[in-house]
């Protein structure tokens, strides 16, 4: 079975391959595919004028659970390059990846980081945690490939590529900044992030939180009644005041640890909705990379404090 997906995967591409010209010469600008909107963000940031982006997964969409459609499959097709997150993020895409890597670019923009950048999966040997974005000083390395890729596609705008990569990525500085004065308001033994799943383990290493989820690095992963009552017993034990919801994760794990904790006659709160997995709607502040970050980090000191 595995073998006749791969074989229908090729012939959807090959079909795709007689209509995608014409949709590419109806516009002088680059068409790009990104899978997540984080992706896309950068590349709309990098490529300025220069590109037309399409984002595969929208507000809410977990990317550790999609899957492509042949409408995803096509839009891949028709694009002059593709960027992906990679590290196993989009984990039930892979071969469609390296199919499409056959044909044109499709560059993962973690392809530079090396393992000292990396966290290591606890869930799953020999990988590591893809969530790389909540680090945003690591997010300037995924920037600088999404920059070589659109020189590599279109070098003629070279220069502007690097003047827009070099002026967003100082916009990167100062929002890494925000991050650490505004994380240093919550006393320490407080600064405990409690989410849906482990996402944020960049996040927590680059400005000094302690994080705990109750689901492993992907939604994949599955929780019990011990993992409910484990964190509980955390939170009910250091007198911790919030847990947190993500955008793109159902509330039902979370809201069990609200109710066991109550239970234990320990008031917690849920202190508000996280962008984890996906950005907020197109049009808000939220549907940026930047104020994604920005959204999460006022958030989470509002409710700890």
């Amino acid at each position: 079975m595995r073998l006749l997906s791969v074989f229908f995967l090729a012939f959807v591409l090959v079909a795709a391959t007689g209509c995608s010209t014409a949709t590419n010469l109806t516009s002088d600008k680059i068409q790009v595919t990104a899978t997540t909107g984080m992706i896309a963000d950068l590349v709309r940031n990098v490529g300025g004028e220069h590109v037309e982006v399409h984002a595969l997964m929208g507000p809410g969409v977990d990317p550790h659970l999609y899957k492509a459609s042949q409408g995803d499959i096509a839009k891949m097709q028709k694009a002059q390059i593709v960027f992906y997150n990679g590290l196993h993020l989009e984990g039930k895409m892979t071969e469609i990846f390296e199919q499409i890597a056959r044909q044109k670019p499709a560059i993962p923009v973690t392809e530079r980081f090396s393992e000292k950048d990396l966290h290591k999966s606890v869930e799953y040997d020999g990988n590591y945690d893809p969530h790389v974005w909540f680090d945003v000083k690591l997010w300037k390395l995924a920037m600088e490939r999404v920059r070589e890729g659109l020189i590599e596609v279109a070098p003629e705008h070279k220069a502007d590529f690097e003047k827009n990569a070099a002026e967003y990525a100082q916009k990167l500085d100062t929002l890494d900044e925000y991050a650490r004065e505004q994380l240093k308001q919550i006393p320490k033994d407080q600064r405990v992030l409690v989410t849906a799943h482990d996402a944020f383990h960049y996040f927590g290493a680059a400005y000094d939180v302690e994080v705990v989820g109750l689901q492993g690095i992907s939604t994949d992963s599955e929780y019990g009644l011990k993992d409910v009552q484990n964190m509980v017993g955390m939170l009910t034990d250091r007198k911790i005041k919030a847990v947190f919801v993500e955008s793109s994760v159902p509330k039902k794990a979370i809201e069990a640890v609200v109710e066991g904790s109550k239970a234990k006659n320990h008031s917690v709160n849920i202190g508000g909705e996280l962008f984890s997995d996906a950005m907020g709607d197109e049009g808000t502040a939220e549907g940026t990379y930047i104020g994604m970050v920005r959204h999460n980090v006022d958030t989470v000191v509002s409710a700890l404090k």
